[in-house]
């Protein structure tokens, strides 16, 4: 039995007890339903073999072998992950098209007595929902951006703001990336379509009708694009600036890259990028802070002589309008929770 989802938020508010992804773990790494669970009845290998058999030897031989593939590897999922379900469980099953993975899987699951259902499309249901949000309709949402210059605590104020009830929307969390020159290893990333997944599922569990918090951004995060439907409504968004004294931000920037400042030779390789730009005397200056373990003296000098002034570029060529300016004399625990407080009242004056 198949199940059909026409939108994002029947998708994931399916009623199933587990979502089970069949396909192999590469297709899952790249992307996969929000809160699935990765079962493959194909590994990587086993896939190209099958997928080799059918186009140079018949369908069905590669039917033959794949399902004596598919039979064992689906053996060892009900001996192992699948081995503490009750009579009860009802899980929903999906390959990439809704094809013979999903179903083969699901029906050894109901012989049981378990009821499985397969979705309708696989997949690409999934993926084609994501994309009509993303890269087609216009997403009905109120942003409000968190500008400020870098060390302002932006991204740290977004969880205080959620928990203080405000609808915030973390993208570099999403992304996972702090979006500057440290701000993470792109390989750490996950893949756009990933990322899309995230967004989109993120998106459909926000009210419409309220404001949401985003940081200002550019149109990218590391390697992640972000979608020209929500770049649009961020270019288009009323903006809360938040400023702080150049030593407070120069001390929460040391604490906040204290995973960075750990691996010198990795930070002092990312400084090295910036000779181009800031030139060999400025570059061998903040080398020589590194060297000496000031990290505060090292985060002020980064912020004053290549954040700030690329800030103020980008303010000069883009001139944005704020709505409201929160002032933070700390960046310490009680500065903080004195911003978010300001933050949403702020959102909701706007």
């Amino acid at each position: 039995m198949s199940t059909r989802f026409e939108t994002i938020p029947a998708f994931l508010d399916h009623g199933f007890d587990d979502v089970i992804d069949v396909r192999s773990p590469a297709e899952f790494a790249e992307d996969h339903v929000p809160g699935a669970i990765s079962l493959p009845v194909l590994s990587n290998a086993e896939r190209a073999e099958v997928g080799t058999i059918y186009k140079q030897i018949s369908p069905f031989d590669a039917r033959k072998i794949g399902a004596a593939i598919v039979a064992r590897n689906a053996a060892e999922h009900i001996a192992g992950p699948l081995a503490d379900r009750e009579y009860r469980w009802k899980p929903l099953v999906y390959c990439w098209r809704g094809g013979q993975r999903s179903n083969s899987f699901a029906s050894i699951l109901t012989q049981i007595g378990w009821r499985a259902e397969v979705v309708e499309g696989g997949y690409q249901t999934w993926r084609r929902l994501v994309h009509t949000a993303l890269y087609e309709a216009v997403l009905p949402h109120r942003l409000v951006l968190l500008d400020g210059f870098t060390g302002t605590a932006k991204t740290a104020l977004l969880p205080l703001v959620e928990a203080r009830g405000g609808q915030v929307l973390d993208l570099e969390g999403l992304a996972n990336h702090r979006g500057s020159l440290l701000g993470g290893d792109p390989a750490d990333q996950p893949a756009q379509k990933g990322f899309e997944s995230r967004l989109a599922e993120r998106l459909a569990r926000l009210d419409p009708e309220r404001p949401v918090l985003v940081e200002a951004e550019s149109s990218k995060i590391g390697r992640i694009t972000l979608p020209p439907s929500l770049w649009a409504l961020m270019t288009r968004a009323p903006r809360i600036e938040i400023t702080a004294p150049i030593e407070a931000r120069a001390a929460f920037l040391a604490r906040r890259y204290e995973d960075v400042s750990a691996d010198p030779a990795r930070l002092s390789r990312l400084l090295d990028q910036l000779r181009t730009h800031r030139g060999h005397e400025v570059v061998d200056g903040w080398q020589a802070l590194l060297s000496e373990g000031r990290m505060v003296e090292l985060s002020a000098a980064l912020m004053i002589e290549h954040y700030d002034p690329a800030y103020a570029r980008s303010r000069a060529a883009h001139d944005p309008q704020f709505a409201a300016t929160v002032a933070a004399q700390s960046l310490d625990a009680d500065g903080l929770a004195r911003a978010a407080e300001e933050i949403v009242a702020a959102m909701h004056a706007i």
